[in-house]
């Protein structure tokens, strides 16, 4: 379970440049939420994630996941707790390593099978990987020897994806992890995402610039603006709502129209 309690961020305070990033922030997800969140730039989606991911410690508030205060817990020890994709494609893994080397430091660093990053890796090691990547269906487990650097943005994507979940999570965070893909692409990343989360019943939050997206994924929809979630959407109330639905939704909990290009015309 993840708890946020009056989580605000100002940058730059005092200047020209002072931006209030999060605005007393308040919510609380259950284990097996799977959270889809929609806003314009600037709304405070991916700052909200690096809040949770320790990126920066808030100015005022708490965090706590599973019962355990993180709030100012350093970011790479929460990283064995919460995995995380970004939008680009070419972060999250070495290139210059082999597949088989990248899934040995994610696998070996995480808490429950916390070992020296290069401690040996066992024949059962390499079996579970081999077995891991089948699953990605990209015949990736014939090719663990080769580079990360040589395989495509949505091979090096759904590996990271595996690298993030293969020892499950308490908390995913995917920040647009497919926006940076062509749609065929991206569509068998999110399939695969599905099919992750569904499976290994993982609390997770997915950013997402795609409106239908946001209402056909996970079991909870946030809209946020200005720092602050201002619609949270779920059972019967959000079950049957269309765009057109969650933008009038939207005009009646910000104030205003949502004016973000990128959102409206890849809805269409």
């Amino acid at each position: 379970m993840l708890e946020l309690r009056n989580i605000s961020k100002t940058f730059n305070p005092g200047t020209v440049n002072e931006k209030k990033a999060l605005n007393g922030l308040s919510v609380t997800l259950e284990d097996g939420d799977f959270v889809t969140i929609v806003g314009s730039n600037g709304a405070g989606k991916s700052t909200l994630f690096n809040a949770v991911a320790g990126d920066f410690y808030p100015d005022q508030g708490s965090i706590r996941l599973d019962g355990r205060n993180i709030t100012y817990l350093p970011a790479y020890r929460r990283s064995r707790q919460i995995g995380r994709l970004f939008q680009d494609p070419m972060r999250g893994t070495a290139p210059h390593m082999t597949i088989e080397e990248n899934l040995a430091l994610a696998y070996l660093r995480t808490a429950k099978h916390q070992r020296a990053f290069f401690s040996r890796v066992s024949k059962a090691d390499k079996e579970f990987f081999r077995t891991q990547l089948a699953r990605l269906d990209m015949g990736l487990e014939d090719r663990m020897r080769q580079p990360v650097g040589l395989l495509s943005g949505g091979q090096r994507q759904a590996l990271t994806l595996l690298m993030s979940t293969m020892v499950p999570p308490k908390l995913l965070l995917l920040d647009e992890h497919t926006a940076a893909l062509d749609p065929g692409t991206a569509e068998k990343v999110l399939s695969l995402t599905k099919e992750i989360v569904s499976r290994e019943h993982l609390t997770c939050m997915m950013i997402t610039h795609n409106m239908k997206n946001a209402l056909e994924l996970g079991n909870r929809t946030f809209m946020m603006d200005s720092g602050r979630i201002v619609l949270d959407l779920k059972g019967e109330e959000r079950k049957g709502l269309t765009v057109e639905d969650l933008l009038e939704r939207f005009r009646t909990g910000a104030g205003k129209a949502l004016d973000n290009d990128r959102i409206l015309l890849s809805n269409d």
